[in-house]
């Protein structure tokens, strides 16, 4: 028979003294995604349950594995970390897992490739201990060592990227791609993130702004990783993933603003040119065919209101909105399907008695020719308009209710 190695029995004899009690009361989690770090995890469970000892924490390493095949698992048992096997592949399902069969009430994240110093644990623990609900580690005020981050991350991705989640959703930070971040289990539980891939967090912030945490950032170095792989990351493909994830989490910035905004110049348009052309200057005259353009605009808009009022209802209805809750209340509690088809019938009938004083003059003549064209364009814009109310307004009290939130006799819940 063969007797293990010195290698083997050295590793087997550290695992014993290193794996955390379970039956002993656990304040910290540190919670680490992995799919085949083998080169690079056991420094980071090392640092970690350093971290504790050095502070006297009571804390746990937790390692999803997201079906790592290079002996990751192995690896994280015997540096005395618990792995908790994720079946469903993703950075956000692995994290979700792993955050779920944490036992402390305090929780930090971060990548397995030792990029981030996991001996940082006390000080995100600490700010937590403050009140905090969130800590958010930032790379940029602590420090990205050469070679830790391609250029175009560090100078256009994550600073653009971050700049659109302050002004879409007022988050006030300076790095949100940053890997470890640390938060408490009560926050957490309220966020209820679905994301399976990166967006998993952006969607913890963003919900965490918008139901008022408390967010802190602290500076930490970004240190080259030791993964010896290519990283999963894919730049063009993610960035896209991070930019549509935020404007479909953002209906004002997606459908409401730019609506609003075409139906203004649509308007304008219309009415400006009503009376007749309009001369710009010698050699440019606005005539009917520009009026056709604010018609289209107009109509275009009104549209995209209408998709973003079931955008905003379906947000709430799915709790991807808290912020706007409250407001949202208000507005369904006094625009009902019976007030939206008033309004959508009065402009129905303003426009078709408009195209019906056309027509009539139009008969009265012989049905020759029709010089009265603006007047044609400007009143079947309102009937037009009045149908797309009529139809938005039935399909909004269908949405509303088919969710169970709110639409004429329907109570918010």
């Amino acid at each position: 028979m063969m007797l293990p190695s010195m290698c083997t029995t050295l590793a087997s004899e550290r695992s014993q003294s290193d794996r955390m009690d379970t039956s002993l009361p656990v304040e910290v989690s540190v919670v680490i995604p992995c799919l085949n770090e083998a080169n690079s995890l056991a420094f980071c469970v090392d640092k970690a349950v350093k971290a504790f000892r050095a502070s006297g924490l009571s804390g746990e390493v937790v390692v999803a594995d997201n079906g790592s095949t290079d002996g990751s698992i192995q690896i994280a048992e015997e540096h005395g970390a618990r792995v908790v096997q994720v079946p469903e592949r993703g950075y956000g399902s692995a994290l979700r897992a792993g955050i779920a069969a944490a036992r402390g009430p305090l929780i930090i994240m971060g990548d397995a490739d030792d990029s981030y110093d996991f001996t940082d644990v006390p000080r995100f623990v600490e700010k937590l201990r403050e009140g905090y609900d969130m800590v958010m580690g930032n790379r940029f005020r602590g420090g990205i060592k050469p070679g830790a981050m391609p250029p175009s991350h560090k100078y256009l991705g994550n600073p653009g990227l971050t700049a659109l989640l302050n002004i879409f959703f007022r988050a006030h930070i300076g790095d949100s791609y940053c890997g470890m971040r640390g938060f408490t289990r009560a926050l957490y539980d309220r966020l209820d993130v679905r994301s399976t891939g990166m967006e998993f967090a952006l969607e913890m912030i963003i919900k965490a702004a918008q139901i008022g945490a408390r967010i802190s950032e602290i500076p930490i170095i970004l240190w080259p990783d030791k993964r010896g792989r290519p990283p999963h990351l894919r730049s063009f493909r993610d960035g896209w993933r991070s930019l549509r994830f935020m404007l479909l989490y953002a209906p004002n910035w997606l459908f409401l603003l730019p609506g609003a905004a075409l139906v203004a110049v649509g308007l304008f348009l219309v009415f400006w040119l009503l009376p007749g052309p309009r001369q710009i200057s010698p050699r440019v005259t606005l005539d009917v065919h520009t009026m056709i353009f604010g018609v289209i605009f107009t109509l275009l808009g009104v549209q995209t209101l209408s998709i973003g009022a079931f955008a905003k209802l379906f947000s709430y209805a799915e709790r991807f909105d808290r912020h706007g809750s409250v407001s949202l209340k208000r507005v369904l509690k006094r625009v009902t399907l019976e007030s939206g088809l008033l309004l959508g019938g009065a402009l129905f009938l303003t426009g078709f008695a408009g195209c019906a004083w056309i027509t009539w003059h139009w008969a009265a003549s012989g049905f020759g020719p029709l010089h009265e064209v603006r007047q044609v364009l400007f009143w079947a814009m309102w009937l037009f308009l009045g149908i797309q109310v009529i139809f938005a307004s039935f399909f909004l009290s269908m949405l509303g209710i088919s969710r169970g939130t709110y639409i004429g006799d329907y109570d918010l819940k």
